[in-house]
């Protein structure tokens, strides 16, 4: 995919693991797996740092192939889902870094256009999800309010 706000095209992503059967050198349960994640989750990591970490640490390739479950439905099962989605979340990060780097820094011109930028991909990704029913069709970004939600 391309990059939305540049001539360039996008970075290459990992490809998935061929096999989507159990493999044979996973010596966790899936009911371990599941306690590791909801355990993860209660540190505060995200659901991407929670698989790249039983990725690296346990050698769990997918979580959905061990337990047959998402990370997004074990979160769910055990009430530890985030109030807004990941990617939202990561953009509203970056536009309050912004934010407060602006303050300090009025004639970053640069940035302030880098910040228009963000907020145009907040504001395409809240209508998105108004429309899919992942977040409440009230739902309004503002940057002090939406401050309290991500901060943790």
């Amino acid at each position: 995919m391309a990059r939305l706000h540049s001539r360039k095209k996008g970075k290459s992503g990992s490809t998935r693991p061929a096999q989507l059967e159990r493999p044979v050198w996973i010596e966790r349960s899936a009911e371990e797996v599941e306690a590791e994640v909801v355990k993860l989750s209660k540190k505060g990591l995200s659901k991407s740092k929670i698989g790249l970490y039983l990725r690296d640490a346990y050698g769990v390739p997918l979580v959905k192939v061990v337990t047959g479950k998402k990370i997004s439905q074990i979160l769910e099962e055990n009430e530890l889902q985030d109030p807004l989605p990941e990617d939202l979340t990561n953009l509203i990060k970056k536009a309050l870094n912004l934010r407060t780097h602006l303050e300090n820094n009025k004639k970053d011109l640069e940035a302030k256009k880098g910040l228009n930028r963000i907020e145009s991909k907040i504001y395409r990704l809240i209508k998105y999800y108004k429309s899919t029913g992942v977040i409440a069709k009230d739902f309004k970004y503002d940057s002090e309010k939406v401050r309290t939600i991500v901060a943790k």
